[in-house]
């Protein structure tokens, strides 16, 4: 089974609808991440505000954080690798997602 890992920076929602500022990528990002869940994709999500011991649990996290700060964030893993930092994907990003996360392609994204 794959699994998508993401340590997102302190936020009051994964969803990207709350708050002053919406963040598109952040909304996109969210409704991929529930579409691939619904198909067995393992979603693992960590928000720094609410859970920060997951992200001082994760040895390549907490290494992040120390070496770049916050500003790292957010960090995602695939399959247990980094794979994007500082970002989310975007909207032009998430059709590759979606196929390697599907068996569609034969490398991760």
């Amino acid at each position: 089974m794959k699994t998508i890992q993401i340590y997102d920076p302190p936020m009051c929602c994964s969803t990207g609808v709350c708050g002053p500022d919406i963040d598109p990528d952040l909304v996109g990002f969210a409704a991929m991440l529930s579409q691939l869940a619904t198909r067995g994709i393992k979603i693992e999500r960590y928000n720094l505000g609410s859970q920060p011991m997951a992200f001082a649990e994760h040895p390549g996290v907490k290494a992040l954080l120390e070496k770049e700060g916050a500003e790292a964030l957010p960090v995602i893993f695939w399959d247990g690798e980094e794979y994007l930092k500082g970002r989310y994907p975007t909207k032009e990003e998430r059709p590759a997602w979606i196929r390697a996360a599907l068996g569609k392609e034969e490398a991760a994204p």
